[in-house]
């Protein structure tokens, strides 16, 4: 399934199943790329993980890495707990980290996502501690020979371009989620992309709607109900000469598997 020449993909933690469920689902969609929440393989029951994962039939577009801290309950709490930010956790999500680049590596996957936490460019020791860290998580991955995603969403585009003109590392690029421009009230999505182009190796395919009260979460929606706008959002992709994978994610909802069947839907539709 495509949209345009875009292989439409999903994220494994959006249908919140285990593997051979994840599968199941795609195959019921009709498409066979996945953005892989990569965090089972390096657990407790790992091995049954990856032996499972080895008998389905997927394309991984990339995979991703979460850390056990992380609190989304608020934007506050978020930014206090999110990636590579608290200094209480570093060593452990090093670790963390460091064991997911050898699993993405060897599945064969090129990128390896993650948030990273908010980037904070007026406090200059943040900043320094925040730059030395993802240098050496981007060190790691560049020996594994994988590349570093970055998502986007916790800071503004531009904020963002400012820190990888600076890093200026060959193995850290952005994996570019519109939707969490609005939800984090950071900016327009289809600037961003403009702004960020350059970097963007992977695409999220979600939408939401900004909040009208600042300090709180926007709401996120099915793709194309909400701000993000598609057209313009595709339209943009192509400008960039973007030639990745579009992959659906959905983290709200009463039904995720129909939300994201009615988003490839959609996609496909739009490439025709």
């Amino acid at each position: 399934m495509k949209c345009r020449n875009w292989p439409i993909g999903v994220c494994s933690w959006s249908l919140q199943k285990d593997i051979t469920g994840v599968t199941q689902a795609m195959d019921k969609i009709g498409i066979e790329h996945v953005h892989l929440a990569i965090r089972p393989a390096l657990e407790e029951n790992a091995e049954d993980y990856l032996a499972d994962l080895q008998k389905q039939n997927l394309t991984i577009s990339a995979a991703m890495i979460d850390f056990p801290q992380e609190d989304y309950s608020t934007l506050e709490t978020i930014k206090v707990t999110g990636g590579i930010v608290p200094n209480n956790f570093w060593e452990q999500n090093r670790q963390l980290f460091i064991n997911a680049t050898e699993v993405t590596a060897t599945l064969g996957v090129k990128y390896l996502s993650m948030h990273a936490g908010f980037i904070d460019e007026t406090d200059t020791a943040y900043a320094k501690i925040f730059h030395n860290r993802i240098q050496s998580l981007a060190d790691t991955a560049l020996e594994e020979g994988i590349v570093l995603l970055l998502e986007t969403g916790q800071e503004t585009a531009q904020q963002l371009r400012n820190f990888l003109n600076e890093l200026n590392h060959p193995a850290v690029g952005v994996n570019f989620d519109p939707a969490n421009m609005i939800l984090y009230d950071k900016g327009q999505p289809v600037e961003a992309v403009r702004i960020l182009g350059p970097w963007i190796r992977h695409i999220h395919i979600k939408d939401a709607i900004r909040t009208s009260r600042p300090g709180t979460w926007g709401k996120e929606v099915p793709w194309g109900e909400g701000q993000v706008g598609p057209e313009e959002f595709l339209s943009v992709l192509e400008e960039i000469e973007y030639d990745g994978v579009l992959a659906i994610e959905r983290e709200a909802g009463d039904d995720r598997f129909e939300d994201i069947k009615l988003a490839a839907e959609r996609l496909q539709s739009m490439g025709r």
